[in-house]
């Protein structure tokens, strides 16, 4: 029963590669329908991520296939079925932790550069230059990191000629708070016109300026707490690996008893890991209007 299961999480993970290669057009699809926020979300950690190219459905079915390949091997080494289940389940979830974490580091990274941006934006106005040229100029000379952003909303601006559908792309493919902050406030500016725009950017900029620097000082001090909660919870695991590696052990787990021990075990981790967590994590700025 558990060969036929993982081959068959193995079939399903195949075909939905093969169907998201195959038949690309029902990406279309998608775009016509009201996605759930859970698929908005992690297609912004993935264009965050650097993986902008793969597809939802294609980096849900790698994930199956990863969970079932570890699920098998984890399950051929020791043969404990709550084990192997649970091997499943991580494996299944750790794509989407890899690429939230560098999603995080690349809004990280990001947060030290929009003042830089403001500042650009703010040295073009007062110099005369159109609202929609200053962003588009960002493509060359703004941080190396945004400049693809910036070049494809300058692709998207003259092909469509549509500044406020535009900067709604580039929101969407930023994927970060201080980015919509400063949209919003472009949008606003082109909406309603005015002469106040270079001073409410100058502010802004020191705000993210102000709020960035606090932000890193207190993520380096809360760093340990996120370090002591990885180390403690993967300690126990391990010589739960350890143990099982005996023919004993494996008949221990194997009993109703052993798999009640583990699956508590797994729901005690899990929770003191979200307790950390959430002790040493600063609160993130929520999207404007997504």
């Amino acid at each position: 029963m558990m060969a036929l299961g993982f081959g068959t999480i193995l079939g399903v993970g195949v075909t939905l590669i093969v169907i998201a290669v195959v038949f690309p057009q029902t990406a279309l699809l998608s775009r016509r329908m009201a996605q759930p926020v859970f698929v908005d979300d992690l297609r912004t950690r993935l264009s965050l991520a650097g993986m902008g190219s793969v597809s939802v459905s294609a980096f849900i079915a790698v994930s199956l296939l990863v969970a079932a390949l570890v699920g098998g091997i984890v399950h051929a080494a020791f043969d404990i079925i709550v084990l192997s289940l649970l091997a499943a389940l991580a494996s299944a979830l750790s794509p989407a932790a890899i690429v939230t974490w560098r999603a995080h580091a690349t809004r990280r990274a990001h947060r030290l550069l929009w003042p830089d941006v403001v500042d650009h934006l703010v040295s073009s106005i007062r110099s005369g230059t159109a609202l929609p040229e200053a962003v588009a100029q960002l493509s060359e000379a703004g941080p190396d990191a945004l400049r693809s952003s910036f070049r494809s909303f300058a692709h998207d601006y003259r092909t469509s000629a549509s500044f406020t559908g535009a900067l709604d792309r580039l929101k969407g493919e930023l994927g970060d708070p201080v980015a919509d902050r400063i949209i919003e406030t472009l949008k606003m500016a082109r909406d309603v016109g005015g002469t106040e725009l270079p001073g409410v950017l100058r502010s802004l900029s020191a705000a993210i300026r102000e709020d960035s620097g606090i932000r890193t000082e207190v993520d380096a001090r809360q760093s340990w707490v996120r370090n002591a909660a990885k180390l403690g919870v993967a300690a126990p695991w391990l010589i739960l690996f350890l143990l099982a590696s005996r023919p004993e052990a494996a008949a221990a787990y194997n009993s109703p008893l052993g798999v009640t021990v583990i699956v508590v075990g797994a729901a005690v981790s899990v929770i003191a890991y979200r307790f950390m967590l959430a002790l040493g994590r600063l609160p993130e700025e929520r999207r404007w209007f997504r």
